[in-house]
C-alpha cells in the first residue's frame, strides 16, 4: 500500500542566475551594531550607519564633493604617477600593483588635490584614498602635499587634507620617508605667511603619515572611532608587553589626552571647518 502520492506536476525552478546576481552586493553589514543596511542608503547618509553612527571608510571623490559646495571642484596635479624607482618586487611588480590600482580606482596615485569652495571661501583640499595601495604615501602622495601647501602659500588659501592612511610606501623605500621632511618644511612656509592648515583624521591614520603631515595642523580634528597612531595596537603591546587600555589609539581616547583639538562627526564637518575658517581668517 502505498504510503503517499507521488505528484507529477513540475517543481519551481530554483531562482535564475540572474536574479541572484542582480540583488548581490546591495546590502553592508555594519561591523559595530551587525545591521544589516540598504546600501544605497549608507551612501546617501556618506558612509555613516544610519543605526549606530559608525563612520565607514569614504572614497577620496566622495570625500572632495562632501567638502567642497555643490560639489564642484577643480582637480590639480592629477598628472603625477610614481616611476616606481626602485624597480621593486615582492610577490609581484611593484608597477604592476599601480597599474592594477590606477586601472581600478581611476586615479594615478592614493591623493587627490582639490581646488573649490567651502561656504563661498577658497581653499584646496587633499583626500586620500585608503583602496590605493592602503592609502600609502609615496613619492607621489609627498609631492602633491607639498604641492598644495605650496600653492597654498602663493594664493593665501586655507590648505585643508584629509588623512586615510596605513603610512609610508614600502615599495619605494627611503624614497617615501624622505616626503615627511619634505611635506613638514612646506607646511612650515605655509605656517609663517599665517595661512591655516586644517588637518582631519579619518580612519586609519597611520605610520609616517600621522608623523608628519597629519598632526602638522593648526587644528586637529577627527572622525569618530578613528584608529590614529604611529605603530599599530598589536605591535606596541608585543614590544612593552603590557595590555594597552581600552579604546587605546581611537580618535576619543586621543581627545582625552591632548592630541586631538575635536572630534566632529561626518555629517557635521563641512559646517565645523567653515566656523573654524571663518574664526582663522578673521
Amino acid at each position: 500500500m502505498a504510503w503517499f502520492k507521488k505528484d507529477n506536476k513540475p517543481t519551481e525552478a530554483p531562482p535564475s542566475e540572474e536574479r541572484r546576481v542582480k540583488t548581490e552586493g546591495l546590502w553592508t553589514k555594519c561591523e559595530n551594531c551587525r545591521a544589516i543596511i540598504w546600501k544605497k542608503d549608507s551612501e546617501a547618509n556618506w558612509q555613516v550607519c544610519p543605526k549606530c553612527e559608525q563612520h565607514f571608510r569614504l572614497g577620496a571623490r566622495r570625500r572632495l564633493d562632501l567638502l567642497f559646495d555643490d560639489a564642484q571642484w577643480t582637480e590639480r596635479d592629477s598628472e603625477l604617477a610614481s616611476t616606481d624607482p626602485l624597480k621593486f618586487v615582492d610577490t609581484r611588480p611593484y608597477s604592476e600593483r599601480l597599474r592594477e590600482a590606477q586601472e581600478r580606482l581611476g586615479m594615478n596615485d592614493a591623493i587627490l588635490t582639490g581646488e573649490g569652495k567651502l561656504n563661498g571661501r577658497p581653499i584646496i583640499c587633499c583626500a586620500m584614498e585608503f583602496a590605493f595601495a592602503g592609502g600609502s604615501m609615496g613619492a607621489v602622495v609627498g609631492e602633491k602635499v607639498t604641492r598644495a601647501a605650496e600653492y597654498s602659500t602663493q594664493q593665501k588659501r586655507p590648505l585643508v587634507i584629509v588623512s586615510c592612511s596605513g603610512g609610508a610606501r614600502m615599495q619605494e623605500g627611503v624614497v617615501s620617508l624622505m616626503q615627511l621632511a619634505k611635506v613638514s618644511a612646506a607646511l612650515a612656509r605655509l605656517d609663517e605667511v599665517r595661512v591655516p592648515y586644517i588637518s582631519v583624521l579619518t580612519d586609519p591614520t597611520t605610520g609616517g603619515v600621522t608623523a608628519s603631515f597629519a598632526m602638522l595642523g593648526d587644528l586637529n580634528i577627527a572622525e569618530p572611532g578613528a584608529l590614529i597612531g604611529f605603530a599599530g595596537p598589536r605591535v606596541i603591546e608585543q614590544t612593552i608587553r603590557q595590555k594597552l587600555p581600552e579604546g587605546f589609539q581611537r580618535a576619543e581616547f586621543l581627545l582625552q589626552h591632548g592630541f586631538l583639538d575635536a572630534i566632529v562627526p561626518r555629517k557635521e564637518l563641512k559646517g565645523y571647518l567653515a566656523r573654524a575658517l571663518e574664526f582663522f581668517m578673521a
